[in-house]
């Protein structure tokens, strides 16, 4: 059986949508991957853009909210930023649990270039933590 992975986020629109993007890449086929957020913010264009120079195609992802996966048992649950890890609403009993705070990139500010290369070291950091994820865990 497939195992089921779900990665929290505040807004599920940056980080969160990122890591579903790796995850799904890194496992092929061998779980099923799922992201919310304890809020919904719609994906974030940004994140559409940085993974796509990177080849993987997010733009086909929802928003979605916690509560939408209530009656899924989970058997990891992997947090992406503090806020979600303080405000998430349950976990599901038998699910292990992973947390790693990365920075928002949707909270970058400057130039355009400059908070597209925010978005890039996010993503870069957040492509590590999922493949080192799926290796050690699939």
């Amino acid at each position: 059986m497939k195992k089921k992975i779900l990665v929290l986020c505040t807004g599920n629109s940056c980080r969160s949508q990122i890591a579903e993007g790796y995850l799904k890449h890194f496992a092929q086929g061998r779980a099923d991957i799922y992201s919310a957020g304890v809020e919904t913010h719609g994906v974030n264009p940004r994140a559409i853009e940085t993974m796509k120079e990177d080849g993987i195609d997010i733009s086909g992802h929802t928003s979605n909210n916690i509560n939408e996966y209530k009656n899924i048992n989970f058997d990891f649950v992997i947090t992406v930023c503090d806020n979600a890890k303080e405000r998430c609403p349950f976990f599901p009993p038998t699910a292990q649990k992973f947390h790693h705070n990365f920075p928002d990139p949707a909270k970058a500010q400057g130039s355009e270039e400059e908070i597209k290369d925010q978005f890039r070291e996010v993503r870069q950091m957040i492509k590590v933590y999922c493949k080192d994820f799926i290796d050690k865990n699939l």
